[in-house]
């Protein structure tokens, strides 16, 4: 009777840790505990080293041009991101962004932009559409200020698998965690 009582308690526990670690089907967590920061992302997705650029890159190994990105930047002591603006117009500063950053060779279209509190931060979530000479992409950000730094989070694909890959790219930007 004992070694069944241990046997089903083993179990349960097993079960309750393996529900605890895994919370979302088909992602992997990634953490950045000397940044502060984590979130999810799909399986099959790699690191690419990258110099000069965001903190982290990961991208799909078959569909190479899928990614997600952490980009950390300072931003004056003190600022919130609601000292930085609107969904909206903090949206429109990445955007501005974007564009001087690559050149001017691509057009970014706006589509997007709102927001979420978790415990005592607000997370701007903002939804791009990016031209490109060669192609189309979409693209959903999150962005956070804490401890001084602007934190955003960038998940983007060709606009001809935006339709496939949307649902997990949301998933990707709602698990977004700065500490």
């Amino acid at each position: 009777m004992l070694k069944t009582i241990a046997a089903v308690l083993l179990l349960m526990v097993s079960l309750s840790l393996h529900g605890c670690s895994v919370g979302t089907s088909g992602l992997n967590s990634y953490v950045d505990s000397t940044d502060g920061y984590e979130f999810l992302y799909p399986n099959g997705w790699v690191p690419v080293k990258v110099t000069d650029g965001p903190d982290v890159v990961l991208h799909d190994l078959i569909e190479q041009t899928e990614n997600v990105s952490v980009v950390i930047n300072p931003v004056p002591e003190g600022k919130t991101l609601k000292d930085l603006g609107t969904p909206g117009e903090v949206g429109y500063q990445l955007q501005k962004n974007i564009i001087t950053r690559s050149n001017s060779n691509r057009q970014v279209e706006l589509v997007n932009a709102g927001s979420r509190e978790s415990g005592d931060k607000t997370y701007y979530i903002i939804e791009y559409s990016v031209k490109l000479p060669s192609q189309k992409r979409h693209d959903l950000a999150t962005a956070v200020v804490s401890r001084g730094k602007l934190y955003t989070l960038n998940a983007s694909a060709t606009e001809l698998r935006w339709d496939k890959v949307q649902d997990v790219f949301e998933q990707v930007v709602q698990s977004f965690n700065v500490y």
